[in-house]
């Protein structure tokens, strides 16, 4: 594949402000946090409407916990040290200081310790540890969508008498529209984002308080670890069972650290800790305060079957139902952005074929759209609806992608803590330790949902995590092929000076590495026996950091006779524009005029062979996604009129 883009994870970058505060932007802390609430904590945020109800309910063959008081203090003590433990400890006070020049997230913490793990011999299997997170990520962002959307438009219920049935229909819907407008751009859609959750948050909290006002006791109780441990030693095995429920309390907590980049890890810390996680408790003890509140078990027991809607007054039942569906949209929005935004870091440290990405917005580089994602997410979300029916269904499904992500986040953390950081034994041990333990409780209890539901995240991981090792392999073992006897560009440039005529302009040869003769080269000399005056053998190389400084974009080398070998260096954030990188290109014999300067790529047709290196199947497949990878002319902006392709085969 001689005209993409080829990865260096290796290569790091330290630590650096966010992205939204590194690039000329001064926007206040207190600006970014606001931000942050309407992008960030979205998915967490409509956790409320469900995952207490979940607990609560029948699970996987074990029995119903009873809604009594005990129950009660137990399950909310877990929520409060779960979210304590994992998103404040976890993410916000420890894993967003590993920040890769600002950004976060399985790829980018991948490759910020990728070149001090390979010393110690990790570099494989940290490698397949964060293609897999990127895999499990992709399975949460086709049900989180759902779920989300499905539970809100099942209060419409508590609005319309006769509603149920017409619950499937509307989300799906609604779905339809929210995907289908993703070609339009989010941007002005996104400045209403942070109002509307500002709105509900503030909601959450009010409706809780409302409640809590009347048992203030129980906060005494939600805080206190002990009714947790006690909750375990009431229900023994039944009570693990619902901690695959009361993990749905937490699970966004991974967008934190992977939307870090756009808002910084002071402004999300700051919108956690004095907002949103307190509007979220509040909530969570407010339905526990109105289940306490009921005279008789009976009573408890209809209320716990959806507490979150039936807490609401009458009065503002349907602004408040109204306001939830919107932050569920709100949510499953970010949650697909998220989806544009890996994809595009996937495909540039080359995980993931070329894809058709489009530029919404001509201020904001990080919004995208990507057809491609975008439809293949709304048939997955769709599906799920229609299979699933009701959110208590899809709630079987959820949370196994999310907890699989944060317990390979930890391993990951670990390789940071110890060959990066450098911490000691001591320090380091005991802290990811402690976050083991709580990844393994609650993925093992998540494991018991696979035979009901839990099997699908994990399909579709499994599937798109064969799919990002098929491509990176193929394409090592395709630049190895390739250059298996590859005349070297230095002694080429000698030999060819006498060999063919040249003709004014100049000839870009795009090529995957930096040694040897492109393949198009070759066959123009040989077809065409003609050279340009001057001839660029040009290769676009993106590390592993978001943006790399203009002073170290290029290596250029003058090989003499009008041939030039260049390098371009990009960031895994940053857009791969050839025309406009090479017009802040200076030669020694000048600047590029586009109209005199032609594009050659090559276009290569795999032989599956009996060669060693990838079983047949994984090369048929490797095959299939080369031929439906997008045009190399599209991804690097290369203007239409100005290319020229050629074809070779290639056997790997």
């Amino acid at each position: 594949m001689s005209s993409t883009a080829t990865a260096d994870p290796a290569d790091t970058a330290g630590p650096a402000p966010a992205h939204g505060q590194s690039h000329g932007h001064k926007t206040s802390t207190a600006a970014l946090a606001v931000g942050a609430v309407g992008v960030v904590f979205g998915d967490i945020g409509t956790s409320p409407l469900y995952a207490f109800r979940e607990t609560f309910a029948l699970h996987h063959g074990a029995p119903g916990i009873s809604p009594d008081a005990a129950h009660i203090h137990g399950v909310l003590s877990l929520v409060f040290w779960s979210m304590m433990m994992v998103v404040t400890v976890k993410y916000v006070f420890t894993m967003m200081r590993a920040d890769n020049g600002g950004e976060g997230g399985s790829l980018a913490l991948l490759a910020l310790i990728k070149r001090t793990a390979s010393k110690a011999g990790w570099t494989a299997p940290l490698i397949l540890l964060g293609v897999f997170a990127t895999a499990l990520f992709y399975g949460d962002s086709m049900i989180t969508p759902a779920i989300s959307v499905l539970s809100a438009t099942e209060g419409l219920q508590y609005i319309v008498p006769g509603f149920r049935p017409w619950i499937v229909p509307t989300a799906v819907a609604i779905l339809f529209g929210l995907f289908a407008i993703q070609s339009r751009g989010t941007e002005r859609v996104g400045k209403l984002f942070g109002p509307v959750m500002l709105t509900y948050f503030a909601m959450l909290a009010t409706l809780g308080a409302m409640h809590l006002s009347a048992n203030p006791a129980i906060i005494l109780e939600t805080v206190n670890p002990v009714n947790a441990l006690r909750f375990f030693a009431l229900d023994g095995f039944v009570a693990f069972v619902a901690l695959g429920s009361v993990v749905l309390a937490v699970t966004g907590a991974e967008a934190l650290y992977a939307d870090m980049g756009h808002f910084g890890r002071k402004p999300i810390g700051l919108s956690w800790l004095t907002f949103v996680y307190p509007a979220l408790m509040l909530n969570y003890m407010g339905q526990g305060a109105l289940i306490l509140s009921q005279s008789s078990p009976e009573a408890a027991a209809a209320l716990i079957k959806d507490p979150f809607f039936l807490m609401i007054p009458d009065l503002v039942r349907v602004p408040v139902i109204i306001l939830a569906l919107l932050a569920t949209i709100i949510a499953s929005q970010a949650v697909i952005s998220g989806a544009f935004s890996l994809t595009q870091q996937a495909i540039q440290l080359g995980f993931i074929p070329r894809m058709e990405i489009r530029h919404t917005s001509a201020a904001a580089a990080g919004q995208i759209y990507i057809p491609a994602i975008n439809w293949g997410l709304m048939v997955m979300v769709i599906l799920l609806v229609l299979f699933f029916q009701s959110s208590t269904n899809l709630a079987a499904a959820y949370g196994i992608a999310v907890t699989g992500a944060m317990f390979i986040d930890t391993l990951l953390l670990a390789a940071v803590l110890f060959s990066l950081w450098r911490w000691p034994w001591w320090k380091a041990v005991p802290l990811v330790a402690a976050f083991l333990v709580v990844d393994i409780a609650y993925f093992g209890a998540n494991l018991i949902k696979v035979p009901s539901g839990g099997w699908v995240p994990l399909l579709i991981g499994g599937v798109i995590f064969t799919l990002l090792t098929t491509w990176s392999r193929g394409r090592e073992l395709m630049r190895a092929s390739m250059a298996e006897g590859s005349l070297p560009i230095e002694i080429f440039a000698k030999s060819a000076q006498n060999s063919a005529t040249r003709v004014p302009g100049t000839a870009v040869f795009m090529a995957s590495t930096n040694s040897g003769v492109p393949s198009a080269l070759l066959h123009n000399i040989k077809h065409n026996k003609v050279l340009h005056e001057r001839v660029l053998i040009l290769t676009v190389q993106v590390r592993g950091m978001p943006y790399i400084d203009e002073a170290e974009r290029y290596d250029c080398k003058n090989l003499g006779n009008g041939f030039y070998r260049v390098t371009i260096y990009c960031g895994f954030l940053e857009e791969t524009d050839v025309p406009s990188l090479l017009g802040s290109l200076d030669l020694c014999d000048g600047g590029f005029d586009m109209m005199q300067t032609s594009f050659f790529l090559s276009r290569q047709t795999l032989l599956p062979s009996s060669k060693p290196g990838m079983a047949i199947w994984r090369e048929k497949l490797f095959a299939w996604m080369l031929r439906n990878a997008a045009s190399a002319m599209a991804f690097f902006r290369l203007p239409t009129n100005r290319v020229v392709e050629l074809g070779s085969q290639v056997e790997i």
